[in-house]
């Protein structure tokens, strides 16, 4: 059978479903490795530029103007105590000292790696330590008297070199901020790629889920709800419809294989469909040909009652006047006539009451097996006394069946159960009955001569004997009576092959709706 998916064209034709999900899983973990990437060197871009702005732009900004504060706050202490004399003016200057260090010493770090900044701090410090020198420490060390005296004396000088320091500063400070200003923009420009960046990579995660979810619709999705609608149809009933693949070439493969199990379910329907109406054909053969052979047994075996009885009357007739007034060979051979016409007479006898079984009775109703057993054991009340045998039971159950039926049933297993027994002992036959489910289990022991493992089965065919009729009279019937009577009834009929004092027949009853309790099972006496 060939499955493989039809023959189309393009480069893709033999892509399965795995290979297009390894594909398409590969190029989406490209893709989105790629823009990750990018994410990251934005996010690192935007976040080295902030960093570089707050960490160093603009707090050197902050300290140059802090630096500038300090001095300015250092010559107005000098020229205030220059001018008056007065100590108190000489804290700024102090104070402005060592705001003055702390800046320098925080400006020397954040402008350290930045050639320019460097030069400018050198030349602030260089105008700084030109100032002092000139006048702020002279002023600052000499007494009242030679302070004023000094400050009036270097009081041009001390005004242009703090004038020149202060156009270094602003020079310094122009050159942070055109740098903290640059870094600003460069920031924003950072900013805004990196939130391009993540649009994009946003943008490109959509179009990948809907590229996505498009592949998965029309390669695989909607190929299999094709499918599936095509399977529908078929377990409908439309066994015509052919099952056509499309997608990846493991769905196609699919597809022929469904449809070759169709095609093969189609083969196998007609093949079914000519099988059962051979069947039926068959059926009513056998229905016909058992229904002409019930009745030609039955008419058989009525129609030979008439000339049986004929010659068994006038050879019972032959064997009472002429007995003895022959030979002993004529005397046996009339004793082998009127035996032979006796035994056949039960033996068409039987095979009427067999052949009836299903057919003639069949009113099924309620039956009290307790009043049937008592009506067998009436029947069999001259056996049971000429034997001595005993029998005991268990509280029997109401079913539904054949009461007729029923009665030949309990009537076949109780006189093979006395007749079947050891010549040693009197027979002794016990019936037990317990619930299993729906149905009722019966057993009927006896301590008789049992039947053989071998032979367990075979007692239930028609005509079948195990011993000779002189050991043991009857013509083989009543177990397979016994059986055709439980299987009509809807149960089953055994030997217990367990049961080792003699024979234990076992046979199943259906429970009725309006039945007792079950009864609990006894144990023998």
């Amino acid at each position: 059978m060939n499955t493989k998916p039809p023959p189309t064209e393009g480069a893709f034709t033999d892509w399965t479903t795995r290979r297009w999900l390894r594909a398409g899983v590969s190029t989406t973990l490209v893709v989105l490795a790629v823009l990750g990437s990018l994410g990251g060197w934005a996010m690192w871009r935007t976040t080295q530029l902030t960093s570089e702005l707050v960490d160093r732009r603009s707090p050197a900004l902050i300290e140059s103007m802090r630096l500038e504060e300090a001095l300015v706050n250092q010559e107005t202490g000098i020229r205030g105590y220059g001018l008056s004399g007065r100590t108190e003016f000489l804290q700024p200057y102090t104070q402005g000292e060592r705001d003055e260090k702390v800046a320098l010493g925080r400006l020397r770090t954040l402008v350290d790696g930045d050639s320019r900044a460097r030069a400018d701090l050198a030349e602030v410090e260089k105008r700084a330590g030109a100032w002092q020198r000139l006048i702020a420490r002279p002023v600052s060390s000499a007494s009242a008297q030679d302070a004023v005296r000094i400050a009036a004396e270097r009081a041009d000088d001390g005004k242009s070199a703090f004038d020149a320091m202060r156009r270094t500063m602003a020079r310094q400070q122009s050159h942070l901020q055109s740098e903290r200003t640059a870094a600003t923009s460069e920031l924003r420009r950072a900013v805004t790629l990196r939130n391009w960046v993540f649009a994009i990579i946003a943008v490109v995660i959509l179009l990948v889920a809907v590229l996505v979810f498009e592949g998965l619709r029309r390669g695989i999705t909607a190929p299999l709800s094709r499918l599936s609608s095509a399977a529908r149809e078929v377990a409908q009933g439309r066994f015509d419809r052919s099952l056509a693949g499309s997608g990846p070439a493991d769905l196609r493969r699919l597809a022929s294989d469904v449809d070759s199990m169709r095609q093969r379910l189609v083969e196998e329907l007609e093949f079914t469909e000519a099988s059962r109406t051979l069947l039926n054909e068959q059926a009513e053969d056998l229905k016909r040909s058992n229904t002409e052979l019930e009745q030609f047994a039955y008419v058989a075996s009525h129609d030979l009652q008439e000339p049986l009885r004929k010659v068994s009357s006038f050879t019972q007739l032959l064997q009472r006047r002429y007995g003895g007034q022959l030979d002993d060979r004529a005397d046996q051979y009339i004793a082998f006539a009127v035996d032979g016409a006796n035994r056949m007479q039960n033996l068409i006898n039987d095979l009427l009451a067999f052949s009836r079984v299903g057919r003639v009775h069949n009113d099924h109703q309620t039956v009290d097996l307790e009043a049937i057993l008592d009506m067998t054991l009436d029947n069999l009340s001259v056996t049971v006394e000429e034997t001595g045998a005993e029998i005991t039971h268990d509280t029997l159950p109401t079913v539904v069946g054949d009461k007729t039926q029923l009665g030949m049933l309990w009537q076949n297993l109780l006189s093979n159960a006395i007749k079947f027994r050891d010549p040693e002992r009197s027979p002794h036959v016990h019936i037990s009955v317990v619930r299993e489910g729906d149905e009722w289990e019966f057993a009927i022991g006896d301590n008789g001569i049992g039947i053989a493992p071998e032979f367990q089965e075979k007692v239930f065919v028609l005509f079948q004997r195990l011993h000779t009729k002189d050991a043991y009279p009857g013509t083989g019937i009543g177990l397979a009576m016994c059986k055709k009577v439980v299987e009509f009834h809807g149960g089953r009929i055994r030997i217990d092959p367990d049961y080792k004092l003699g024979t234990r027949v076992l046979f199943t009853l259906p429970v009725a709706d309006s039945a007792p309790a079950a009864p609990e099972r006894k144990t023998q006496p």
